[in-house]
């Protein structure tokens, strides 16, 4: 008899910190992927110590043993997109720019996580500087908060000017998230070369919450990797988060935790 196996779905390759409350980090990465038909392959970045009140310390895992694992899973497996997010140390981001230095062909979303939601900074300027040089230039996807474009570009004036200097250091597209904006709806901006792209608004839910980047940033990677153009990756993407984040739960004393799994209970 002849063996059934079922069609392989498509593989992203998750790099991204341990988030023990599972809100945010690579647990937030994989249920977002699984959930949208793709399959996560994962790297630990980092360690924290962190709730869903906020972050109190970030311990780095060994840039080498970090390489080591992801060259393992790219020599056998075929990863469609890789997703970035927590990169803890300047060694790491140096480690991973010598990994996508030999695989350019691969989609690239990245997730700039400089500070928590808490409030607790997780970079520091030698890290933001190694990723404007060393990551930019391998990105097709940069998702910054508003604080986090600011962070990445000190010296423009305005978002769009920021954006564009973005993309001058290599980056082909960044999506301005506006979850921390003080706008009445949460507008979310995506820009190229050209300039303004898309720009859609969400309906912004009471409360704060806990990992709706990494959500955001996960999916748009799984809907790149399973071969959706941009534009409709970062769309679905939002639709995506912004659903996980109006059936999230209340589940500790602080920000509220996604529900990337919301389909199941429908």
């Amino acid at each position: 008899m002849s063996e059934s196996h079922t069609a392989s779905p498509d593989v992203t390759l998750v790099l991204a910190g341990h988030d023990p409350s599972g809100g945010a980090g690579i647990q937030a990465d994989i249920e977002t992927i699984r959930s949208l038909g793709g399959y996560a392959c994962s790297v630990i970045t980092a360690t924290t110590c962190q709730n869903t009140v906020n972050v109190q310390s970030i311990h780095p895992v060994n840039a080498t043993d970090l390489i080591t694992q992801a060259r393992a899973i790219l020599d056998d497996v075929p990863i469609s997109a890789i997703k970035i997010g927590l990169l803890a140390s300047v060694e790491n981001i140096e480690a991973i720019h010598t990994l996508l230095t030999d695989y350019p062909d691969i989609p690239v979303v990245l997730d700039p996580i400089l500070r928590a939601g808490g409030g607790k900074s997780l970079s520091s300027d030698d890290m933001v500087q190694a990723i404007s040089t060393l990551l930019l230039p391998y990105t097709t996807l940069l998702t910054p908060n508003t604080q986090e474009l600011v962070r990445l570009s000190p010296n423009a004036d305005s978002d769009q000017a920021r954006c564009q200097y973005l993309i001058e250091q290599g980056c082909r597209y960044v999506m301005v998230t506006g979850t921390h904006a003080r706008t009445q709806d949460v507008i979310n901006t995506l820009y190229s070369s050209h300039g303004e792209v898309q720009q859609k608004s969400w309906p912004r839910l009471p409360g704060e919450y806990h990992g709706s980047g990494c959500t955001f940033a996960a999916a748009a990677a799984a809907l790149l990797a399973q071969g959706a153009d941009i534009c409709n990756a970062t769309e679905m993407a939002q639709q995506f988060t912004w659903n996980s984040l109006k059936q999230a739960y209340h589940l500790g004393k602080g920000q509220y935790l996604p529900n990337r799994l919301f389909w199941s209970h429908s």
